[in-house]
């Protein structure tokens, strides 16, 4: 089993917390609960963390400088 990086794992953390953040706010929607307003800003924030470092992925495997 591959040993993953603190900056894997980081990026692991962030993505299982957006998720949870997701379906807190979309469950707390579908059950007619006001979610909290914050909820909706921490999902953009991690989700455009995890956007951000997806492109920089992309961009680093076309110039050849790949993490490995």
């Amino acid at each position: 089993m591959k040993s993953l990086s603190l900056f894997e794992l980081m990026r692991a953390w962030a993505a299982a917390t957006g998720l949870l953040i997701a379906v807190l706010y979309f469950g707390g929607l579908a059950l007619d609960l006001a979610p909290s307003p914050i909820l909706p800003l921490m999902l953009a924030a991690i989700g455009g963390f995890e956007l951000f470092l997806f492109v920089q992925d992309i961009v680093l495997k076309r110039s050849g400088n790949a993490r490995r």
